[in-house]
Order: structure tokens, then C-alpha cells, then sequence
């Protein structure tokens, strides 16, 4: 995972190419996302006058302090890593500064924690396999932290792009939308699919920095897409949640999906797990569509 780049003094500007976030020190990662986010508000979006001479994008530090009503010097050594454990009350107001929503505040808190977990193994139990197949008629697949889809039913496989066959597709969902071509007709709504990725892994990476896995897969995406750096860098926090997705199949077509994350608690030592449930309305052309791919799936 990149590293965050260096601060410059106090009234001087600082280099907005650092990334938003680590599995580096505690401090690094809370400066990083700091920097991240600050770059994304803009002065006029707080009451503040931007001018036509600013060198960075979005608030400067000094701008920042004091709408969270703390001290330049203070939030300076926040974003160089130089203070740690920063009170509930101090992160909340750079919070409130900041427009973080619900996910981007429990990152936040996550960060700047003293102690954070190590990083988990995740077990595909025989009871999480028999409720997996026993959706039947609906698409259905498990991913951990990393996005490294662990399980699945037939009809959930065939929807995604042929989850059985390791040679179709790359089992891990970020590598596969970011360095696969054809993620990009699976997922019409790709740039949506990629920032919801990267905003999941900087959960993870937040929550487990000693997982050395989770910094190769994000060091090698860093490498290889552009696109992935771009997010990466914006400080994108996302948290699995539900509505509707579009899909592309190449026998289907077109469709347009209902969809629910169920979270599968961890044992300890464990990651817990998301299971990931499509299902179509009732007489739609979703449904017909959906009940012609469970026939191909099992045949």
C-alpha cells in the first residue's frame, strides 16, 4: 500500500498525492485519510472564502482546525502522524468538519485506535454451503475482507461471470473489476462496482494493517490501474449495504437486480464473512431471465 507523502510547515501548503490511507503506522493511516478527505470540501462548501490564488485543493489545515475548533499546530501533528489517540470528542468534530457520513465516521474511529485487530482467516462453514445452496433461485455468493469471493451457488457463479471456472474469471472482485476488461460488461454501472471495491478494502485495511495479503492485493492494484490509484486517493470509505444493481449477461442480457448484504458473524481468529443475495422482481422480465439462467447454470 502507498505510503503518505510529507507535510510541509504549518502556513505552508502540503502535497495532496499521498494516499488516503495505509497499512502502515496508526498515525500515518489516520493522516492519510485526513489529507484525503480535506482535498474533497471545498472552501465555499463550509461558508469559506476560496480565492484565486490557493495551491491545494479543498480546505488548507489552517481552515480546517478551526472549523473543528482545534489548535493549527494540533491538527498539523495529526496529519504527520506525530499525535496519536485523538479524544471522541476531537474526532467527531473533524468529522463534523469534514461531512463524513456514518461508514466514514467508523473508519475514522477505526484509525485512530490504539490497538487494532490482526488479520483474520476466513472459514466457509458447512451450514453457511447448505444455506448458500439452498437459496436455489437466487444469486447468491460470499466474499471476505479482501473480496476474494469464497463460496457460492450455481446460479449466483453463472450471473457474475462463471465464478466455477477459475480460467473465466479472477475470484477476487477488485483485481477482477480493475484489471479485467470484461468487468466492464458485466458491471455497466463500473465506476460505481470500483469506488464501492476500493471504499471496502480501505475499510479492511484500516481494521487489519499487519494483513500482509491485503497490502499485496493493494499494492499490485495501485501498480496496475490508474483508476484504482485515482479512488484510492480520493479516500472513498463504503460499507456494504442494499438497493439495486445492473448486470450484464451474456445469454440474460441486460438486467436490473435487487439486492441485500447479510453479514456472517466472525468466530475468533476469524473474518467475518458477506453473503451477497440478488433477486429479481415478482413477473418481471428479471424473473423470466433469472429462471432461464438457473436452467443453464445446473445443466
Amino acid at each position: 500500500m502507498n505510503g503518505v507523502s510529507g507535510v510541509s510547515g504549518v502556513n505552508g501548503e502540503d502535497d495532496m498525492g499521498g494516499t488516503g490511507g495505509g497499512t502502515g503506522g496508526t498515525g500515518r493511516d489516520l493522516g492519510g485519510f485526513l489529507r484525503a478527505r480535506r482535498g474533497r470540501v471545498t472552501p465555499e462548501h463550509v461558508g469559506l472564502t476560496g480565492g484565486r490564488r490557493r495551491r491545494v485543493h479543498g480546505l488548507r489545515r489552517e481552515e480546517l482546525a478551526q472549523l473543528a475548533g482545534i489548535s493549527v499546530d494540533y491538527y498539523v501533528r495529526l496529519e504527520q502522524g506525530r499525535a496519536t489517540q485523538p479524544s471522541a470528542e476531537v474526532l467527531d468534530a473533524l468529522a463534523g468538519a469534514l461531512g463524513l457520513g456514518t461508514a466514514e465516521r467508523a473508519h475514522l474511529t477505526t484509525l485512530a485506535a490504539a490497538r487494532r485487530e490482526p488479520p483474520p482467516t476466513a472459514r466457509v462453514s458447512p451450514l453457511l454451503r447448505r444455506i448458500l445452496d439452498a437459496l436455489g433461485d437466487f444469486p447468491a455468493f460470499a466474499t471476505d475482507h479482501r473480496l476474494d469471493v469464497v463460496a457460492w451457488n450455481p446460479l449466483g457463479a453463472e450471473l457474475i461471470g462463471g465464478l466455477a471456472d477459475p480460467a473465466r474469471r479472477d475470484r477476487n472482485n477488485a483485481r477482477f473489476l480493475f484489471l479485467d476488461p470484461a468487468s466492464r460488461l458485466v458491471h455497466p454501472e463500473w465506476e460505481d462496482r470500483a469506488a464501492e471495491a476500493v471504499g471496502q478494502l480501505r475499510v479492511a485495511a484500516g481494521r487489519y494493517p499487519q494483513d500482509t495479503e491485503l497490502a499485496a492485493l493493494i499494492a499490485e492494484l495501485t501498480a496496475a490501474s490508474g483508476e484504482f490509484r485515482r479512488i484510492w486517493d480520493s479516500g472513498e470509505v463504503v460499507m456494504c449495504a442494499a438497493g439495486r444493481k445492473r448486470l450484464r449477461h451474456p445469454a440474460a442480457g441486460l438486467l436490473t437486480l435487487n439486492f441485500e448484504t447479510l453479514h456472517v458473524p466472525a468466530a475468533p481468529g476469524e473474518t467475518g464473512l458477506v453473503v451477497h443475495v440478488f433477486s429479481a422482481d415478482e413477473d418481471s422480465a428479471e424473473a423470466t431471465a433469472l429462471a432461464g439462467l438457473a436452467a443453464l447454470a445446473v445443466s
